[in-house]
C-alpha cells in the first residue's frame, strides 16, 4: 500500500506542473496588459513612467519562463502575490473565503448521502414497482432543473413567501446554508439515486447472488453483505467527483445566495480581471481533483482486491 500511495502521488506531481503552466501562459499571454488592467480597477492614472517602472517591479519585463520560474517560487513559499482590485494579499483573501465552501460542501454532501443511497436501494430492490418508477420519476425531474432555476424557487416559496430562511448571505447563522445546501443536494441526489440503482441491481444480478440465494442466504443478508459491498466503488467514485467540484465552489449558486466563498471570489475576479485570484483559484482547483483522485484511487486499492493484484 505504501509503495503504491508514493507511485500515484509522483505521478500526480507533473499533472500539477503542467497544470500551473497552462494558466501561467494564458494569464499572461493574453490582449489586456496587466498594468492596465491594474490601472482600470484602482481607478487611477499612471504614466508611462510610472508603467514602466511598475512593470519592472513586478517583473513582467522579463522572459515569460522565468516570470513563471519566479511565480511557481513563491507559490510554493505561500505567495500567490497582491490582487488587483483590494490590494489584499491573494493567499489570505483565498484562506477567508474556504470555510464558508467547506461548511457548504459537507453539508450538501450529507445531504446526497442521506437521500440517494437509501432511495437508490429501496427502488432497486422494489425493482419495477410504483415505488421503483416513483423514485426514478422525481429523480428524473430533480436531475432535470438547473441549479439557478431550483435556487430561485426555493427562495421564493422558502424565503420570500414562507419566510423561514434568510435569502441570501450569511447573517442568519445555521438557516443561512440550507437553501444553497438544497440547491447543491437537490441536482446531486437525484442523479446518485438513479446510480446507486443501476450499481445495486448490476450487482444483483451476478452470479455471486444467485449462488447465494441457492445456498438459502436470506435476500437483506445478501444486500447488506454482499451487494452494497461490491457497489461501494461506484458510490465512492460519485462522491469523489461531487466533494472534487463542491470544494472549488459552486459559483452560480454561490453567487445567487451571496455565499461568500471561493465559487463567487472566482467570479468576482473574472469579472475584474484580477488575474492574480484567477490563477489562485485554478491552483486550487487543480490541488483538490488531483488530491480526490489520489483518495479515490486508495480507497479502490483498499475496497477491490483485483486492483491490489494489478499493482502488486
Amino acid at each position: 500500500m505504501k509503495k503504491y500511495v508514493i507511485k500515484r502521488t509522483l505521478q500526480l506531481i507533473p499533472i500539477l506542473l503542467g497544470i500551473t503552466l497552462l494558466s501561467f501562459l494564458l494569464m499572461n499571454t493574453g490582449t489586456a496588459d496587466v498594468i492596465d488592467v491594474m490601472e482600470s480597477n484602482t481607478g487611477g492614472v499612471l504614466s508611462l513612467q510610472e508603467k514602466e517602472q511598475l512593470r519592472a517591479e513586478l517583473g513582467l519585463d522579463k522572459p515569460i519562463v522565468l516570470q513563471y520560474v519566479v511565480w511557481l517560487g513563491k507559490v510554493l513559499r505561500g505567495d500567490m502575490g497582491v490582487s488587483f482590485v483590494s490590494g489584499q494579499p491573494v493567499f489570505s483573501t483565498f484562506l477567508s473565503r474556504l470555510p464558508a465552501t467547506i461548511c457548504l460542501t459537507i453539508t450538501s454532501i450529507l445531504f446526497t448521502v442521506a437521500v440517494s443511497i437509501p432511495l437508490g436501494i429501496w427502488a432497486a430492490v422494489r425493482q419495477d414497482g410504483w415505488i421503483d418508477h416513483l423514485i426514478r420519476f422525481l429523480s428524473f425531474i430533480g436531475n432535470s432543473l438547473p441549479n439557478f432555476f431550483v435556487s430561485l424557487l426555493l427562495i421564493y416559496f422558502f424565503a420570500l413567501k414562507l419566510k423561514l430562511f434568510p435569502v441570501m448571505g450569511d447573517a442568519g447563522g445555521i438557516k443561512s446554508v440550507v437553501l444553497p445546501t438544497l440547491t447543491l443536494g437537490i441536482a446531486m441526489a437525484s442523479k446518485y439515486t438513479r446510480q446507486v440503482r443501476a450499481a445495486v441491481l448490476e450487482e444483483m444480478g451476478k452470479g455471486y447472488v444467485q449462488g447465494a440465494r441457492a445456498r438459502g442466504v436470506g435476500e437483506k443478508k445478501i444486500l447488506w453483505s454482499s451487494v452494497l459491498k461490491s457497489s461501494m466503488l461506484t458510490i465512492v467514485t460519485l462522491l469523489a467527483l461531487s466533494i472534487g467540484s463542491l470544494l472549488g465552489g459552486t459559483a452560480i449558486v454561490e453567487s445567487i445566495f451571496m455565499w461568500d466563498g471561493v465559487g463567487k471570489m472566482a467570479v468576482d475576479a473574472i469579472t475584474m480581471r484580477d488575474y492574480p485570484v484567477i490563477q489562485a483559484y485554478v491552483i486550487w482547483m487543480a490541488v483538490i481533483y488531483v488530491c480526490v483522485n489520489l483518495v479515490t484511487d486508495i480507497v479502490y486499492h483498499y475496497l477491490d482486491p483485483r486492483i491490489r493484484l494489478e499493482n502488486m
